[in-house]
């Protein structure tokens, strides 16, 4: 029996984090053939450029997909997809996968889910079921909506993804993969290397080794116009506690021009002296870096997963992870540098949280390799009730 040909899409930095330890699981497998595509904003430079520690964790790439138009605003996010569309059908043709893998929630992964799609390709979608604040949250369910299997992180996801019609049969609670990595984190805390000599970044040369924090703040699309205030609240609340912080980056998402804006701007008139800036940094080496720290702020995933998994104190900022499923070790605040400070303040105290799995036990790529090596692939389905 020949080996079944799974094609996984990557479109951002995160993403790869979310899968690196499935993409192992399934390039490892007898029964399985990884084909890798890289797209999106994983393959530019500005972004972190992912693709390279990709490459560097050994995967070989199959495909790099260039679509992402410049304007981070939510047209150009919508001629991006488009263009997504048609350059992954002509991907897919051309490697005829048994079976394509869209992850979460990007704006990019629907061009994923529309191009196999259409082509009759049994679609696989990791992290459904899901709830946020943005327009992640129907992205999503439209990749529910045209998947054919589905391999969500945890039962809640699992209980939505069936009342919206799914067979439950489809429906598979395997946990987050990005827990795997984690996991051993827990298990090996050690911060074994120097964050600014090893990946460089801007800003001062803070004197992280007596305790930092670690911000990380996106745009929400459905208030990309305040994207630049937005940040800047945060900006001026983490300047003023005058506490080491390394801060990372936005994605590529509607209102991500005004984030960097924000950044940029504020660095150039304040010049914070505590604050230093990365681009990106290896999946392991960051989460290295945030069950080290005192607590993460901004309203990255990683608040509600990894760090709910490793009891890392988090400030989670306005409506980006809204409604997601969290853990104790989650502080919710709005958009005021007051308030967002003596968030900080707060959880700093609680220097941190019991951990938690509701995300899954860190097993997750092992599982869903061997589930896509032995599920039966189907690309279509009749809702019935």
């Amino acid at each position: 029996m020949s080996r079944r040909r799974i094609c996984v899409v990557v479109t951002a930095r995160p993403s790869y984090s979310r899968v690196k330890t499935a993409l192992r699981a399934i390039d490892e497998h007898p029964d399985l053939e990884l084909q890798l595509v890289i797209a999106g904003s994983a393959l530019l430079d500005r972004y972190g450029n992912a693709v390279e520690f990709i490459q560097r964790d050994g995967f070989k790439i199959a495909e790099k997909v260039f679509i992402v138009l410049e304007g981070e605003n939510p047209t150009a996010m919508a001629k991006t997809t488009g263009l997504g569309v048609m350059e992954l059908a002509n991907v897919f043709y051309n490697l005829q996968p048994d079976a394509v893998v869209t992850i979460a929630d990007r704006f990019e992964t629907i061009a994923t889910s529309i191009a196999a799609a259409y082509q009759n390709i049994p679609l696989v979608h990791i992290q459904g079921g899901e709830v946020t604040g943005n327009i992640d949250e129907k992205v999503r369910h439209a990749n529910t909506k045209l998947a054919d299997l589905h391999l969500v992180a945890s039962e809640d996801a699992r209980q939505r993804v069936i009342k919206m019609g799914e067979e439950p049969a489809t429906v598979i609670n395997t946990g987050c993969p990005s827990l795997d990595l984690a996991k051993t984190i827990k298990e090996n805390p050690v911060l074994d290397f120097d964050p600014i000599e090893k990946y460089g970044g801007v800003g001062p040369e803070v004197d992280w080794k007596s305790g930092y924090i670690v911000a990380m703040q996106h745009p929400e699309t459905n208030r990309y116009k305040q994207a630049k205030t937005d940040v800047q609240q945060t900006l001026k609340a983490v300047h003023e506690l005058n506490m080491p912080t390394f801060w990372f980056w936005p994605n590529v998402d509607s209102g991500a021009d005004g984030t960097s804006n924000g950044i940029r701007s504020y660095r150039e008139l304040q010049q914070p002296g505590n604050i230093h800036f990365f681009k990106n940094m290896e999946p392991l080496d960051f989460l290295k870096l945030l069950v080290n720290s005192k607590g993460l702020v901004g309203n990255s995933s990683a608040g509600i997963r990894e760090c709910a998994y490793l009891g890392v104190p988090v400030v989670n900022i306005g409506n980006r992870q809204n409604r997601r499923e969290r853990a104790k070790n989650v502080y919710d605040v709005n958009y005021d540098s007051e308030v967002i400070k003596n968030a900080i303040l707060k959880q700093m105290e609680a220097k941190s949280y019991p951990g938690e799995s509701m995300y899954g036990d860190g097993e997750a790529g092992l599982r869903i390799a061997d589930i896509l090596a032995t599920a039966e692939l189907n690309y279509f389905k009749t809702i019935t009730y």
